[in-house]
C-alpha cells in the first residue's frame, strides 16, 4: 500500500499513517511518501513508540520524494 502524503507538514504523514496502518494485515507494509523533512525522523520514532517495524527510507521511484517504509507488527 502506499500513502500519498506529499504536501502535507508534520505531524499530518505520522497521523495518516496512524489512522491507515491498522486497516491493513499484519506483516503487510506500507510506503509513505513525504516530502515534509521531519518524516525522516518522526515515521521511525513513532513505529519505535507503538511497537511497529521501521524497514526504512528508499528514493520514491518517481524521483518526487523519500519514500518510507513501514510494516505493521501487530
Amino acid at each position: 500500500m502506499v500513502l500519498d502524503c506529499l504536501g502535507q507538514r508534520c505531524p499530518l504523514p505520522v497521523i495518516a499513517l496512524a489512522r491507515r496502518l491498522p486497516e491493513l494485515p499484519v506483516g503487510a507494509v506500507v510506503r509513505v511518501l513525504a516530502d515534509d523533512p521531519a518524516a525522516a525522523v518522526d515515521i521511525p520514532a513513532w513505529c519505535r513508540m507503538r511497537g511497529q517495524e521501521f524497514l526504512g527510507a528508499l528514493p520514491d521511484p518517481a524521483g518526487d520524494a523519500p519514500a518510507y517504509e513501514v510494516r505493521r507488527a501487530h
